[in-house]
């Protein structure tokens, strides 16, 4: 079994994973995506929560490493009540809350993507893999 990390040059990710993984970050969870031997060329990389028993030898990419700086940051219900509560147009209530909410994370999934990085270092090593996006 190859696993040799240095013979990775390109990783393909789901872009849902990659949400769903900034997502469950941005909620507390260790969500990565991982990259199981025996190594190639070309790599999935794949939604995995962290366990304490986990082997070493998958590679795990951290999910903030795959976007630039510019990407939004997930909108918690206290920016988006925040955010509400400043509108000059709207007036707060829970209900308006709940579905600004909704909205926002809507508008922040579908946005996300859009900041992916084309390249990155693989954890623990010097090498560098091209990053593809598949899906919307």
């Amino acid at each position: 079994m190859d696993t040799d990390p240095t013979d990775i040059k390109s990783i393909a990710i789901n872009a849902t994973d990659l949400v769903a993984a900034i997502e469950a970050t941005a909620d507390g969870s260790e969500t990565v995506l991982r990259v199981t031997p025996p190594f190639s060329g070309r790599m999935r990389g794949r939604l995995h929560v962290v366990q304490p028993d986990d082997d070493d030898e998958p590679i795990q990419i951290e999910p903030d490493s795959l976007l630039a700086t510019d990407a939004p940051s997930y909108p918690t219900p206290d920016d988006t009540a925040d955010e509400l509560r400043n509108a000059d147009d709207e007036t707060y209530s829970v209900e308006r809350h709940r579905t600004y909410h909704e909205q926002r994370l809507a508008e922040w999934r579908a946005s996300l993507p859009d900041h992916v990085v084309d390249s990155t270092t693989l954890a623990g090593t010097e090498h560098d893999v091209t990053i593809s996006l598949l899906g919307p």
